[in-house]
């Protein structure tokens, strides 16, 4: 663990770029054992879903976009 109070101004200022950096971790795409696609990235874990999941949630992308902007003052965001 780092002691914040030791710490130089600069080691600061990069511990806080490394800490950005890590929170904006981009989206990553795995094939699993099973044969699903699993979406990394998003959050503490994985989304997988089975080809034809993808393909039916896919589907729908105007239909929840629609939901998400009827329904922006109700929903929570976290980057």
């Amino acid at each position: 663990m780092t002691n914040l109070q030791t710490m130089s101004r600069e080691e600061l200022i990069a511990q806080i770029a490394k800490m950005k950096a890590d929170s904006q971790r981009k989206v990553t795409l795995k094939v699993s054992e099973k044969g699903a696609l699993s979406v990394y990235g998003l959050g503490r874990f994985p989304v997988t879903l089975y080809a034809g999941q993808w393909e039916r949630l896919l589907s729908e992308v105007n239909r929840i976009k629609d939901f998400l902007a009827d329904n922006a003052s109700l929903l929570a965001t976290k980057e």
